[in-house]
């Protein structure tokens, strides 16, 4: 089998945990592009991208360009001759003249079964739509967003328990043999490319905090799927008090209500039962602010006057 010479791009953690599957692999990586250092914690120190560090732990050359859409920086890109460029999670626009470099073009790792869920947040997306089932999609990028043949497909269930969180990291672990098993076929000739039907297809927005805050004339199901959704980030919120209140977790109530949606209708060591369009939602751990995320047995022992029955979230 053929050695492939790969260009690796991407930025966060899901992103270097497919850098690593690369490494691990029977190819050849020339060379990583990363988005460049950004400022992050409270001193606003430029940090590198968890792809840059894992990188430069290997020894293998970095490229930081704030665009790939000058022919300057495309040019750098042609001089290193890949066969492949792997693309996950990068955070900048691949012109089709970047999608020609490589002699077998650009794949694609995605969090979800194209043509469901393209764009920026498929995993968050999927809980929020409480699907049943995810997955990942090994994809040839053409110019389109997310819209290139398919050539591997993994799925797993989405459990009724999952975050964001715990769905990043099970997709992560199909991921990796997944783009391994994509290299050596694509290395080997043996891939059949799958086209996308674009009539199924659904865009997943990018999450945003405004987003965040809870409508408590949503069913329980929705509202539960929305905190299990921006689980870990921006994490779901809602207002007592003039207080923003963060939302970590939740679950539906077989039982039903005649009160106003948003009334705090009782306050107990198992939770917090809140009115909501369809029945009761539970609050189970939340997050005041300047503090930490806690169960709510924990807040109640020294907050409980805050949280008496009949208040009404906002």
């Amino acid at each position: 089998m053929k050695r492939l010479r790969i260009i690796f791009a991407g930025t966060p953690e899901f992103a270097s945990e497919h850098l690593q599957a690369v490494l691990e692999s029977k190819h050849d990586l020339i060379a990583v592009y990363t988005q460049p250092d950004r400022p992050a914690g409270r001193g606003q120190k430029l940090t590198p991208s968890p792809v840059k560090a894992l990188a430069l732990a290997h020894d293998i050359p970095v490229f930081q360009p704030p665009t790939l859409k000058k022919e300057a920086y495309q040019a750098q890109m042609s001089e290193l001759k890949a066969d492949l460029m792997v693309v996950v999670a990068y955070g900048l626009i691949l012109p089709q003249a970047v999608l020609d470099i490589p002699k077998y073009g650009c794949i694609n790792v995605h969090g979800s079964i194209l043509p469901r869920w393209r764009g920026a947040a498929p995993i968050q997306r999927a809980i929020g739509a409480n699907d049943k089932v995810s997955g990942i999609t090994i994809m040839q990028m053409d110019a389109g967003l997310d819209t290139g043949d398919m050539l591997i497909k993994s799925r797993c269930p989405v459990h009724k328990d999952d975050t964001a969180s715990t769905l990043h990291d099970r997709l992560i672990s199909l991921g990796k043999p997944a783009l391994q098993e994509a290299l050596d076929r694509i290395a080997e000739g043996t891939l059949k490319p799958e086209q996308q039907n674009d009539a199924q297809a659904c865009y997943a927005h990018k999450l945003s905090k405004e987003e965040a805050r809870l409508d408590w004339k949503k069913t329980t199901k929705e509202l539960e799927c929305h905190i299990r959704a921006f689980n870990p980030w921006p994490v779901a919120t809602t207002r007592l008090d003039n207080r923003v209140i963060k939302l970590w977790q939740g679950h539906a109530l077989p039982e039903s209500t005649d009160a106003l949606p948003g009334t705090l209708l009782k306050a107990s060591k198992e939770g917090l039962d809140v009115a909501c369009k369809d029945g009761i939602l539970r609050l189970t751990h939340l997050q005041l602010p300047s503090s930490r995320a806690m169960a709510v047995q924990d807040i109640l022992n020294s907050r409980k006057a805050l949280f008496a029955p009949g208040k009404q979230f906002s």
